[in-house]
């Protein structure tokens, strides 16, 4: 597992865009009236519940912006399974900077750990099946990068990571092209390596892997018909099963035999991960 985020992630940016959000023009006035110039924290950023977690460097950022003399011990890493009551981080620094960057770096692991801890329930849950959890492109605008890392971290593989890494050609696009096969033949004239087509009837397999389907996203489809697909697609591309997926599904479709699940939910509907931050005076 690569606990890290692309290189193409800027940081510094993301940072300084949300705290922007929170500051606006004039700054946190409540620490500035209430906090001592010169009063030191020390804190603790723990679990309340078992988590995955996620997040942890961008969390240490937004201290570091604003005390870049902060002192920070990491305890855990990203993509570790963590009790209930786990310590994640412990800091030291200048009060009113911790308390200023708290909410931006809380509201970024929590929400991070939340999808790493859902994706990992789909990855238990499907265990042993020989099929792979794939995430999708359901994200928040803005977020794609962060919220794919952290289902990463949760055990999925990343599916495209937008428009422009792989083609798929969905029900508009074969209706407006007048058929699968019209569809893939006009993807492949562009050029297009990966050509990922979603049917959702078995007489459309045939067409779609003669044109040059390189991987079939089966919708929506019970196990019955998945197990016809598999057979007859009998390995001449990977499968996907997507639609109707959840935790209580997610089992049947895997065994089924798909190379791949893929799963929305993971990114668009993952609630945010209980963690705290409680600070004393140093």
């Amino acid at each position: 597992m690569n606990a890290t985020l692309p290189d193409s992630f800027d940081i510094g940016a993301f940072v300084a865009a949300t705290l922007a959000e929170d500051l606006g023009t004039i700054g946190d006035i409540t620490s500035a009236a209430v906090i001592p110039a010169d009063a030191r924290f020390t804190g603790v950023m723990d679990s309340r519940d078992p988590i995955v977690v996620a997040g942890l460097a961008l969390a240490e950022a937004f201290f570091r912006t604003l005390d870049p003399d902060v002192r920070i011990e990491r305890l855990v890493q990203d993509g570790d399974l963590v009790a209930a009551d786990t310590d994640l981080l412990r800091l030291e620094g200048a009060g009113r900077a911790l308390l200023t960057a708290e909410r931006s770096a809380l509201n970024t692991v929590q929400h991070l750990s939340g999808i790493a801890t859902m994706t990992r329930w789909y990855v238990d849950a499907m265990a042993g099946t020989g099929a792979i959890l794939l995430d999708t492109r359901k994200t928040i605008p803005g977020l794609r990068v962060l919220e794919k890392y952290a289902t990463r971290m949760g055990g999925a593989q990343n599916h495209r990571m937008g428009l422009w890494d792989a083609a798929m050609i969905k029900d508009n696009h074969v209706a407006v092209a007048g058929g699968v096969s019209e569809a893939v033949r006009r993807a492949k004239a562009a050029g297009i390596a990966h050509v990922i087509v979603e049917v959702d009837r078995i007489d459309q397999i045939e067409p779609a892997l003669a044109a040059g389907a390189t991987h079939l996203l089966l919708d929506n489809m019970p196990p019955p018909t998945l197990r016809s697909a598999v057979a007859l697609v009998a390995g001449r591309v990977p499968t996907e099963a997507s639609g109707g997926v959840n935790l209580e599904t997610i089992r049947a479709i895997a065994e089924t035999g798909v190379t791949y699940v893929s799963v929305g939910r993971l990114t668009q509907s993952a609630p945010a991960a209980d963690i705290g931050l409680d600070f004393t005076t140093a």
